[in-house]
C-alpha cells in the first residue's frame, strides 16, 4: 500500500472516529511517527501532505531533519536524555516527553539561548507500567507547579502511552485517566494557565484515543509503514 493509500485510509478512519464521539476532525492532529522507515519515505510523507514529523532519538532523526527541515513541524515524542536537549532545541517545535525536573531545567535553558519558549506536554504514565516513562499521576500537580520556575516552557498538554493490546477497546480507561488529569490540572490552576491538549493513541489504538479526546495522536506503522 502506498502512502498515499495509507493516508486516505487513515484518514477515513480519524473521520469516523470523530463522527461517533461528536467531535470536528479539525480538533484531531496527526503527527507522522518516521523512526522506523528512511529519510525518503519520510520526505515522501510530507510531500504527501503530513505536515507534522515525530521522531524519538535524535541520533535517528538527524538525517531525516537535514534533508527535510523546515518543510515539516518536528515533534520529539521519545524520552529525552538531558544531553541531547542542545540537539533538538531550535529544530523541534514540540516536546512530547517531560517528566522530570532535571529536564525542564536544561530545556528552559537552551530555549533562553534561542530565545523562544518551546511547547511540551507532561508525560504521564497513566497504565502505570514499569516498562513506560513519565509521571505518576499523583506526581503530575505538584510537578506542574514547579514548573511555573520555567519561562521558557510552555506546557500546552499532557502525553500518554497506553499498553499495546490485541482489542483497542482496553486502552481506554488509559486515554480517559489522562482526559481526567488534565481537566484537574486545569481545575487546580497548577500551571497558572489552562492547557488544551492531549497527545495519546498510535496505530493500534488512536480511534479509542480520538473518543475520548485526544488532539494529537502519533502514527508509525499504519500511516507511514514499517521499514526497519
Amino acid at each position: 500500500m502506498s502512502i498515499e493509500q495509507r493516508i486516505r485510509e487513515v484518514e477515513a478512519r480519524i473521520a469516523a472516529a470523530c463522527s461517533r464521539c461528536g467531535r470536528s476532525r479539525e480538533d484531531v492532529n496527526v503527527i507522522a511517527v518516521t523512526k522506523y522507515v528512511s529519510v525518503d519515505t519520510a520526505r515522501e510523507a510530507v510531500e504527501c501532505g503530513q505536515r507534522h514529523v515525530g521522531e524519538n532519538r535524535w541520533q535517528d532523526a538527524e538525517a531525516k531533519w537535514l534533508s527535510i527541515g523546515s518543510a515539516a513541524v518536528w515533534h520529539f515524542i521519545g524520552h529525552l536524555q538531558t544531553n541531547k536537549v542542545k540537539d533538538i532545541v531550535g529544530k523541534f517545535t514540540y516536546v512530547h516527553s517531560l517528566d522530570r525536573l532535571s529536564l525542564a531545567k536544561e530545556l528552559d535553558r537552551q530555549a533562553a539561548k534561542s530565545g523562544a519558549a518551546i511547547d511540551c506536554f507532561i508525560q504521564v504514565n497513566v497504565s502505570g507500567e514499569e516498562t513506560k516513562y513519565g509521571l505518576a499521576p499523583d506526581q503530575l500537580l505538584p510537578f506542574a507547579e514547579q514548573l511555573r520556575d520555567y519561562p521558557h516552557l510552555r506546557i500546552i498538554g499532557l502525553m500518554t502511552m497506553a499498553p499495546y493490546e490485541t482489542e483497542a477497546e482496553e486502552t481506554r480507561p488509559v486515554f480517559r485517566g489522562l482526559r481526567e488529569l488534565r481537566d484537574n490540572l486545569n481545575r487546580t490552576g497548577a500551571l497558572g494557565y489552562a492547557v488544551e491538549h492531549l497527545s495519546m493513541g498510535m496505530s493500534n489504538d488512536f480511534e479509542v484515543a480520538i473518543e475520548e479526546g485526544a488532539t494529537w495522536i502519533r502514527l508509525g506503522t499504519v500511516l507511514v509503514g514499517k521499514e526497519s
